[in-house]
């Protein structure tokens, strides 16, 4: 995974210098030429209510252990957050802002040195009339304590400038003194395996606030309990990296995280490929869906960029490998839900098999629904997303993109929420029902059956007799509301539970009560005649194999056999009225 970050790095990301990272900074402290304030400005995207604020790639930056060196409580330099900057919001009694702060204008006074503009900013700020102006301002834009601030002098940022860069890295190294580092200490790299210096402590990964990370950041390798501290060696040196290293994973990483990730519930997903590709011709995307338009139109795009990688005509593709990572953060930690890597033309393939799996007759019947997208299909296994446990949904993501079998777990919830659709009579869940279909469809393929026999519309001659006990179930509920038109609690709401676990306790039973309901419609003997076929016909399949109780597996044959048999007759009725009315005629 490293491995494959550092390549990434090569290609997309500039150089990663140690001490710098790329931030992103929302406000501008404007001075003029003369050093004179003259205005707080909000930058980046201003109109956006998310306002990141712009992107600044090579801003100075202290690790942890570089923080606290020398135990002098430190900031960061040119750019941090409004509080350390100005005092903005800070509590009288915060004595660590105000050092921060104390530091920060230190900072300025010093570097003037090597970039002598950075006297103005250093004497505006150590102005407390200027102070309070700014601050005055940041309030008036609504401005939070955590936004980062920086400088804008006579037009110019000095975040963008290179003038300062030696002094900083002088600076830094200062930071070292008295910590002698000696050949003993040289470790074998474990990205490169070459011999190198290691660094204690790798760059932290920030964007993972929004799932479980902190604001700061969290680190990807880093050792801090005994259990995992092999030959002694604690932080980062378990693994170890020289500087460098381990800031080119970090800014390919973090560069992913900002510009291309999704969140998929309590996670984040990343991916990328080993050559870059157009963005018209990801397929990952389709799989998570945007809008409804995208819906309608990923499973055809993902058939013709399969067709045209298959027929020749796209050989870039067929030669190009796709890397994924989910991640989410826990306690400072960066925790790497799963990997996956593979052949491009795989992807397509199992994203075409996502969508062929999971279509379903739509529940008006006559035609397919639209194929769902990943957040449909795991929001159809609870009442809430937030109920869903982050490792289903991990494994789903996975389950999609590798084409694994859908785990039972998610079956077992998808058919609970199922019965609940069914008996309130509310309209069915295509990414629910499609869920259970595409779990037989995946068991049969893994057991080398040549095709299953579960199908996107109802299967007359499936084999298992559990399928047909829903099929009698739709039919004799159908019934019923013919006969009976305003009945509040049918045989669905007072006998669907059961019947899905124990059919032999309650099908003969509910087929004895149907003569009733036949009975009912005596004056139309053509619509008579039709129920009593279909339901002679369905009990023709079952025979004597009616079972006594049905297995999760079974259940789920029952409700996919209910579903199909609905969607069946829908658009039969006026069929069925009108055969009635011609077998009443003759």
């Amino acid at each position: 995974m490293i491995h494959h970050l550092k390549k990434y790095a090569a290609k997309n990301c500039p150089p990663a210098l140690p001490g710098l990272t790329e931030k992103d900074i929302r406000w501008a402290i404007v001075l003029g030429r003369n050093g004179k304030f003259l205005e707080v400005i909000e930058i980046g995207e201003v109109d956006s209510k998310k306002n990141r604020g712009l992107a600044f790639p090579a801003c100075p930056n202290l690790s942890q252990p570089e923080m606290k060196a020398g135990g002098i409580t430190k900031s960061h330099f040119l750019a941090d957050t409004t509080d350390v900057v100005t005092l903005y919001g800070a509590d009288e009694n915060d004595e660590k802002v105000k050092l921060k702060h104390e530091y920060f204008i230190k900072f300025l006074k010093d570097a003037s040195s090597a970039m002598p503009k950075l006297e103005l900013a250093y004497k505006a700020l150590s102005d407390s009339g200027n102070l309070e102006k700014i601050r005055n301002s940041l309030s008036d834009k609504k401005a939070k304590t955590t936004d980062k601030i920086s400088f804008s002098i006579d037009g110019e940022f000095p975040l963008k400038s290179t003038k300062w860069h030696d002094w900083w890295q002088e600076f830094r190294k200062s930071l070292q003194k008295g910590k002698s580092k000696a050949k003993s200490d040289m470790m074998v790299s474990f990205l490169t395996g070459e011999i190198i210096m290691p660094v204690k402590t790798n760059p932290k990964i920030k964007h993972l606030s929004d799932v479980g990370g902190m604001a700061s950041g969290d680190v990807v390798i880093g050792f801090k309990q005994d259990s995992f501290c092999s030959f002694g060696y604690k932080q980062s040196l378990n693994a170890a990296m020289s500087e460098e290293e381990a800031n080119v994973y970090a800014t390919a990483l973090n560069k992913l995280l900002k510009e291309h990730s999704r969140k998929l519930a309590g996670a984040k997903v990343v991916h990328w490929f080993k050559e870059n590709i157009e963005p018209e011709d990801d397929p990952l995307p389709w799989l998570q869906g945007v809008d409804d338009t995208e819906e309608l139109n990923a499973q055809h795009k993902a058939r013709e960029l399969l067709e045209s990688i298959r027929t020749g005509k796209r050989p870039d593709l067929q030669r190009n490998f796709y890397y994924a990572l989910t991640l989410s953060g826990a306690s400072g930690r960066v925790m790497v839900r799963d990997w996956m890597e593979g052949q491009f033309e795989e992807l397509v393939e199992n994203v075409n098999l996502w969508f062929d799996d999971l279509s379903i007759v739509h529940r008006e019947g006559g035609t397919l629904a639209n194929p769902p997208k990943l957040m449909a299909v795991l929001g159809a296994m609870v009442r809430d997303l937030r109920d869903l446990p982050p490792p289903l949904i991990t494994k789903m993501w996975r389950t999609a993109v590798k084409a694994e079998s859908i785990p039972l777990e998610s079956i077992a919830q998808a058919l609970s929420r199922a019965k609940i659709d069914f008996i309130r009579n509310d309209p069915p869940n295509h990414a629910r029902m499609g869920l259970l279909k595409a779990y037989h469809v995946r068991k049969d393929r893994f057991n080398e059956k040549e095709k299953s026999e579960m199908t996107a519309y109802l299967n007359e001659d499936h084999p298992d007799p559990a399928y047909h006990c829903g099929r009698i179930m739709a039919v004799l509920a159908r019934l019923q509301r013919s006969a009976l038109p305003g009945v509040e609690a049918g045989i669905v709401q007072r006998y669907y539970a059961a019947a899905s676990a124990t059919p032999a306790l309650v099908l003969g039973r509910l087929v004895r009560t149907s003569q009733f309901h036949l009975n009912k419609l005596s004056d139309n003997p053509g619509l008579v005649r039709w129920y009593e076929n279909k339901i002679a016909e369905i009990w023709v399949k079952i025979k004597d194999r009616i079972p006594s109780n049905l297995t999760l597996e079974d259940q789920s044959l029952f409700a996919l056999g209910y579903y199909h048999q609905l969607a069946e007759l829908r658009p039969k009725k006026e069929d069925v009225n009108n055969t009635a009315k011609e077998e009443n005629n003759e």
